[in-house]
């Protein structure tokens, strides 16, 4: 059955292609090609012949390149990069060696599509195929691939410090999942910078106080030496090493920050036994991501 889809989407191609060839004295019809390989995309879509869709949602593409129709060109290059995506998402799913050549595919669609977004001035529709990509990577495994698309996210999206933010966020946690704590310690710097200068509302004070957990407990994973410390990363450290009357607390409530205190003097002093009772005390006010960093902590303290 599949093969005989196979052999009907060729014939049906080629009629269609065979129409875009010049004739004497007769001027392709272009714009009636787009609509008939549109047509033929979404039928083979509808027989899940996802890989033969896209490549006909880049034959729309090319008519609408040479009909100088921007969007229209722009709307077939994002349609045939979800289609190539979801065509390597099957094959991922069902554990089948692969050559990814649908991946590739789907990332030089997704690529063309946010550079002719970014030609038609439209940087958070750029940023948000960025992004869709970047999480479809990671979910195929590709998370070093991941941090570039997040990291051009970021890029495009300067204008919005919550946006710029939520990107970098999701690149900082690849540079976790990759085991790169430097790399992700200076992403949440970069954070912490843009929540600060952002303004106050609700998600900007929810990254400043993700920024700040994540950095405390990255910093005792990496314990740098004070040559190594920046200005701003030395006074962090600093407002965590003493124990004060009257704690400093931020945007932490009093409570997590005395427990925070407590894991950078058990550091300090590496006291394994109460990292230990730490980590099942914080279990109520830390994420998931820096719960394993906690764990990731205990591992490092206990090879001191």
């Amino acid at each position: 059955m599949a093969e005989a889809t196979g052999r009907d989407f060729l014939s049906q191609y080629r009629n269609v292609s065979g129409k875009l060839k010049k004739r004497f004295l007769r001027k392709p019809n272009v714009a009636e090609a787009s609509e008939q390989y549109a047509a033929l995309a979404t039928q083979l879509e509808n027989d899940k012949q996802l890989d033969y869709a896209g490549f006909c949602c880049l034959s729309v593409a090319k008519c609408e390149q040479s009909l100088a129709h921007l969007p229209g060109e722009t709307a077939a290059l994002v349609r045939a990069s979800r289609l190539f995506l979801q065509a390597e998402k099957s094959i991922h799913r069902l554990g089948c060696p692969s050559f990814e050549e649908n991946l590739q595919a789907a990332i030089g669609c997704y690529g063309k599509a946010a550079s002719l977004m970014i030609e038609q001035r439209q940087p958070s529709l750029a940023a948000g195929l960025c992004l869709e990509l970047g999480d479809a990577l990671c979910l195929l495994d590709h998370t070093l691939e991941a941090t570039t698309q997040y990291q051009k996210a970021a890029e495009l999206q300067a204008g919005s410090p919550a946006d710029q933010a939520h990107a970098l966020g999701l690149q900082a946690t690849c540079k976790i999942k990759l085991g790169d704590f430097d790399g992700a310690l200076q992403i949440f710097n970069d954070m912490a910078v843009l929540a600060e200068t952002g303004g106050s509302y609700g998600v900007l004070c929810d990254i400043r106080h993700r920024c700040e957990v994540t950095r405390v407990l990255l910093l005792m994973i990496l314990q740098p030496t004070p040559q190594k410390l920046t200005p701003e990363l030395g006074s962090l450290l600093e407002k965590y090493a003493w124990a004060e009357n009257n704690p400093q607390t931020g945007v932490l409530s009093e409570d997590l920050f005395l427990l925070l205190q407590s894991v950078v003097m058990a550091c300090q002093t590496k006291d394994v036994q109460a990292l230990y009772s730490l980590e099942a005390d914080l279990q109520e006010h830390l994420s998931a991501e820096q719960m394993d960093l906690m764990h990731i902590l205990i591992k490092v303290m206990e090879h001191k």
